[in-house]
C-alpha cells in the first residue's frame, strides 16, 4: 500500500507488525532527501522526520519491504540538496524506487517557481540515483538467496513462456519453472538467483499448493 508519510502514525504501524493478513511491505514517497526541497514541495516533513518514520516501521517489523518516489531536479535544488537524496537512499535501502525528472504542471505552485535545474543535469541526475538503486535492489536480493519464500502466483512469466511468475509478500517478483502450477495458487520457492528487479527460483513443494481464496 502507499502512505503519506504525515500520515504513517504508530496505530498503523502497530497493525502491519500484529496483523497477520497485512503484508509486511510499504510503499512511502520520500521525493526529496533534502528538507529545504521538502519544505519547497510542501510535503509538511523533514528528511529527519522521514527517517524516524523509518526507524519505527523497521523497529516494529524488521523484514519490511520498503518502496518509495522521489523527483530529482525540482525547481531551486542544489547539487547539494541531490547529494542529500543520494545520501538518504542510501542510509534507507528502498527495495523499490519510482523516479522521475520534474517537469512543470500548470496551476500548481511549484509550476511559478524558477526552473533553475538544466534538463540535461536532471537526466544525470536520474540516471544517477537509478544506477544506485539498482545496486541495493541487486545487494537486498542476494541476501534472499537459498531461502525459501511463499509466492503467490500471478501467471506466465514474462521472460519465458516455460517459467511463473510471482510475488513474495514483500511484493519481490520471483520466477520459477514448473509444471501444473495456476494463476492463484500459494507456492514456496526457494531463491537460487538474485537479479536487480526479480529473483529467480525452484519450486520446493507443489504437493502442498493451495489456492487465495
Amino acid at each position: 500500500t502507499t502512505s503519506h508519510p504525515l500520515h504513517l502514525r504508530q496505530p498503523i504501524i502497530d497493525a502491519m507488525a500484529e496483523v497477520p493478513e497485512v503484508c509486511p511491505a510499504l510503499h512511502l514517497p520520500v521525493q526529496s532527501g533534502s528538507t529545504a526541497v521538502l519544505k519547497a514541495m510542501r510535503r509538511g516533513y523533514s528528511r529527519e522526520k522521514y527517517l524516524e518514520r523509518v526507524e519505527q516501521l523497521r523497529r516494529a517489523v524488521p523484514d519490511i519491504a520498503l518502496g518509495t518516489d522521489v523527483i530529482v531536479g525540482f525547481p531551486g535544488e542544489s547539487e547539494e540538496d541531490f547529494q542529500q537524496t543520494l545520501s538518504l537512499v542510501r542510509e534507507v535501502g528502498f527495495d523499490q524506487m519510482f523516479s522521475f525528472v520534474y517537469s512543470s504542471r500548470p496551476g500548481t505552485v511549484a509550476g511559478m517557481m524558477a526552473d533553475s535545474v538544466p534538463h540535461e543535469r536532471k537526466v544525470e541526475q536520474l540516471i544517477e540515483l537509478q544506477a544506485l538503486q539498482r545496486e541495493i535492489q541487486f545487494e537486498r536480493h542476494q541476501r534472499l538467496v537459498g531461502r525459501e519464500v511463499e509466492v503467490l502466483v500471478e501467471g506466465r512469466s514474462r521472460r519465458s513462456e516455460a517459467e511463473w511468475a510471482g510475488r513474495t509478500a514483500c511484493n519481490r517478483v520471483v520466477n520459477f519453472p514448473g509444471e501444473e502450477v495456476e494463476a492463484g495458487q500459494m507456492l514456496t520457492v526457494r531463491v537460487t538467483e538474485a537479479r536487480p528487479n526479480s529473483l529467480r527460483g525452484e519450486l520446493v513443494r507443489a504437493d502442498e499448493a493451495a489456492f487465495l481464496t
